[in-house]
């Protein structure tokens, strides 16, 4: 079967404010990528667009275009929750030029929602709920849709029926390395966030699927928490095989939790330092559960940024959302990674419940008395299978808006109590970004570090109006920002309230579902494993 597989671009920034997400950081759609070499490895001829990509065409009608040119059979979208309603009105161009193209909906907005969603969108014909490669090879090879787990689908009367999960594959080295070659104008389009890289060009991995931990806001309907990791060898030559064949020279691995398992990342640094590739790479670490000894082998591997997710520095709110992270516990990891000799970059989350502008003003006090090297701070959007979901709707905490196209991580669509307006959580973010750029220890090292930043440098010079004009969004007050304020029409077609968990008549076949069954196909079988 003809399969092409869609990245949808979505809405990726503040209404009434220039969009330069791609400027900053355009990345290539790993999953997609995966799947397109899955589904080739197994016959089935594939094609990739990316509607974010360096040569898509600004509207959604050329880019589902675009996708029709490719002669599809089955069109797969992987959508987040602020690119879904952009990958249904692509779904439903398709539909109407050619009816008989079958339409795949996977990743986290699918999997958390479910069967609601093929009652309100019919140009939708599957939901994968969970990993999508043995539902799409399934669905590619013709099988039965009854027998396809991990697919919901509607069956004769349209009614949705939601098959059972099937076993998380067990061996991701049996996946093939992503169809990089099949995105067009890759690395050279693409880039990492800027200014944190010094070589180029650079390319993102995944190296494992699922974390252990449960934070109160990160959703788990895909993975769930069994965590599970491609081996030391299989990254290594993964890696090697992005700089041979493509040139890239940094790679920033996305792993939820990259160091979960501390004998492969050994293994890996081990095997980095006596066969090394001349690639630096940047990850992801868990504050307090890490060493000097890890810290100092990620060094000699080629690590040049370490990243620590901290989310507040209000002990009430960690211990509300990230549990078992402490103050000083981050303190500690923030030293013995600058004593390795390598960056240390804090992630935080602005806007969950329980923020209040004196606990977000305590975190801007920490976050420069840690004296990092890079800051990332999120804005706060509810997720339909979080934990912290049921709390965010329920209308006690503060005020959720729940528009799917500003879930997107850079709009405030939930207002906890403790705030005013949206408009003051806006000036605050605002105020603790310049406030971080601004400081004398930020601006001393990023002049040391000028020449090795230079691709950074060089590709922010060349896109400068663009950026100066939204970098004017970040040093705007509450007052500017309130008179600025355009209004977002929802989306015509979104519906409101939909449960993460199932409906009621919907109960008695979940339940049955809930079990994971163990489907004889390939790559679902279990094997065993290395300690």
């Amino acid at each position: 079967m003809r399969v092409t597989l869609v990245h949808p671009a979505g809405f990726n920034f503040v209404p009434g404010q220039p969009d330069f997400s791609v400027l900053a950081n355009r990345m290539a759609p790993i999953g997609i990528l995966q799947l397109a070499a899955w589904l080739e490895q197994h016959g089935h001829p594939t094609a990739v667009h990316d509607c974010l990509g360096p040569y898509a065409p600004p509207s959604l009608e050329a880019n589902a275009e675009q996708v029709l040119a490719t002669d599809p059979e089955l069109v797969g979208f992987s959508a987040t929750t602020s690119g879904f309603m952009d990958a249904v009105d692509m779904a439903a161009y398709i539909k109407r030029k050619r009816p008989h193209v079958k339409t795949f909906f996977g990743n986290v907005h699918a999997s958390s929602i479910g069967a609601p969603l093929l009652t309100h969108f019919p140009e939708i014909d599957y939901l994968c709920i969970g990993e999508g490669e043995g539902a799409m090879l399934d669905i590619a090879d013709g099988m039965a849709e009854a027998e396809i787990a991990n697919i919901i689908y509607r069956d004769g009367g349209g009614k949705p029926v939601i098959n059972p999960r099937r076993t998380r594959i067990l061996d991701l080295d049996e996946l093939p390395f992503p169809a990089y070659h099949k995105l067009a104008g890759f690395p050279q389009g693409y880039h990492l966030p800027l200014f944190s890289y010094e070589k180029r060009w650079g390319a993102t991995m995944i190296t494992s699927r699922g974390c252990p931990y449960t934070c109160s806001f990160c959703d788990r309907t895909v993975y769930e928490r069994l965590y599970k990791y491609n081996s030391a060898e299989y990254v290594h030559a993964h890696m090697q095989h992005l700089r041979d064949d493509f040139g890239v020279r940094h790679i920033n691995i996305y792993d939820d939790l990259f160091t979960a398992h501390k004998k492969r990342i050994h293994e890996l640094c081990e095997l980095l330092i006596a066969k090394p590739l001349g690639v630096d790479f940047n990850c992801a670490i868990r504050t307090g559960h890490t060493s000097d000894e890890m810290l100092a082998l990620l060094k000699r591997a080629g690590a040049l940024m370490v990243s620590m997710g901290i989310e507040s520095a209000d002990p009430g709110m960690m211990e509300r959302h990230k549990a078992g992270v402490t103050l000083e516990a981050v303190r500690k990891t923030v030293e013995q990674i600058h004593a390795a000799g390598l960056r240390a970059k804090g992630l935080f989350i602005f806007g969950l419940p329980g923020e209040t502008p004196e606990t977000l003003k305590a975190t801007s006090d920490f976050i420069l008395s840690l004296d990092l090297d890079e800051m990332n701070m999120t804005k706060f959007s509810p997720m339909y299978g979080a934990p912290i979901w049921d709390e965010c709707v329920s209308g006690h905490e503060g005020e959720f808006d729940e528009d799917w196209r500003l879930m997107n991580c850079l709009n405030f669509v939930f207002k906890p109590k403790g705030f005013d307006s949206r408009a003051e959580m806006d000036a605050l973010y605002n105020w603790h970004v310049r406030r971080f750029y601004d400081s004398k220890p930020y601006r001393r090292r990023f002049a040391k570090r000028l020449w090795q930043h230079r691709w950074s440098l060089w590709h922010v010079l060349r896109h400068l109006p663009q950026i100066v004009q939204a970098a004017r969004y970040f040093s705007a007050n509450k007052a500017q920002l309130e008179a600025a304020a355009q209004a977002f029409t929802p989306h015509p077609r979104q519906p409101r309230g939909l449960s993460p968990f199932l409906s009621p008549e919907l109960q008695a076949d979940a339940r049955a579902a809930m079990s994971p069954v163990k489907i004889s196909r390939r790559v679902e079988q279990p094997r065993p494993q290395a300690a």
